[in-house]
Formats: structure tokens, C-alpha cells, sequence
């Protein structure tokens, strides 16, 4: 019986550094111990886990613990982004944005940020505003503009307040009130 404790014992705990691993590589991230990080989180981006992947298109992108390659967070945020991931569509659609591993496409950059307003991704609002406003891969229209600065903006995202406030300075009281109708009736995907 003794023998037998000992064995579940030793299975259990084999069993919780096995399932904090990833845990464990988001911590180390966090902590800014990026050699840990990358070493704990690759085998869960190789085996398809999408927040992983998000994590190494980070280092990649900016460099944290691995050569800057923005080819390769490209690779790795398009997999988390395929997923459905709402935070690595955000970053894919920055890459186009900002011409980072692929060439500047304005109308990839807006379909990705789209893809994680749709989710309620506030960032990703703010950015799809912005590129209504402008023009930029999407037809210019301040109402569309609008609605999606004021909903990131009601998460409280500052830029998104501020780009509202330049938005709304174009547009006429009906435009305005168009807006805030479709940003009350607005629900996530």
C-alpha cells in the first residue's frame, strides 16, 4: 500500500510539471527570462497551441531571446492566427500595417484587425477606426470609423478616445448619431 502511494505520488507531481509547462513559459515570459520562455513554450506552438505561437511570433517580432526575424513572427502569428486568435490577428494585421515580414498591404492589415475586432479586441478596434477614417484598405467612412473608435474607446483604450475625438471633429450630428446607434447595437462574434 505504502508502495503504491508513493508511485501516485510521484505520478501526480510528474503530471503537474508536465501540465504547468506552458504555464510556466507564459511566467518566464512575463518575467522577462526569455531563454525559458522559448525553451518551454515551443513544443506547444510545434504541437498546434495557439496562444503559444502568438507568444514566439513576440519574440520574434521584438527580438526577446531570439534574433529579430520578422519573417519568422509572421510564420508564427499567421498558425495562432488561422486558429482563430484574436490577439495574434491583431499582431498579423500589424505586420501588414507596418511593412514587417511582408510587404505593406493595407487591405490584409484591415481584414486582421477585422478578424480580432470581431472579438472584441479593442486594440484591433481602435486600428480598424483608424483605417476607416484614412482610407487605408477599406473605403474612407467616418461612421465606420466611429463606431469602431467608440467601442474600444469604451474599453477605455486612450488612443482609441483620441482618434474618436479627431474622427468626430469631420462629422456631421446625423453621421455621429449613425455611429454611436451602430456601436450600441454592435455585438462580438
Amino acid at each position: 500500500m505504502r508502495l503504491l502511494k508513493l508511485l501516485l505520488i510521484v505520478f501526480v507531481c510528474a503530471a503537474c510539471g508536465r501540465a504547468g509547462s506552458y504555464e510556466d513559459g507564459v511566467a518566464a515570459y512575463g518575467k522577462g527570462d526569455y531563454a525559458t520562455a522559448l525553451r518551454l513554450l515551443q513544443p506547444f506552438a510545434d504541437k498546434g497551441n495557439a496562444s503559444a505561437q502568438n507568444n514566439l511570433g513576440l519574440m520574434y517580432d521584438f527580438g526577446r531571446g531570439v534574433t529579430q526575424d520578422y519573417a519568422a513572427a509572421v510564420s508564427w502569428y499567421r498558425k495562432a492566427a488561422d486558429q482563430g486568435d484574436a490577439d495574434a490577428q491583431y499582431n498579423l494585421g500589424g505586420m501588414y500595417d507596418n511593412d514587417q515580414g511582408v510587404p505593406q498591404d493595407y487591405a490584409a492589415a484591415a481584414s486582421w484587425y477585422r478578424k480580432a475586432a470581431d472579438q472584441d479586441h479593442a486594440f484591433a478596434q481602435n486600428k480598424l477606426g483608424v483605417l476607416y477614417y484614412t482610407g487605408h484598405g477599406v473605403p474612407k467612412d467616418y461612421v465606420q470609423a466611429h463606431m469602431w473608435l467608440n467601442l474600444a474607446a469604451a474599453k477605455g483604450d486612450a488612443d482609441a478616445i483620441k482618434n474618436r475625438d479627431i474622427v468626430t471633429a469631420k462629422m456631421t450630428p446625423a453621421q455621429i448619431s449613425e455611429a454611436q446607434k451602430l456601436a450600441r447595437g454592435w455585438k462580438p462574434k
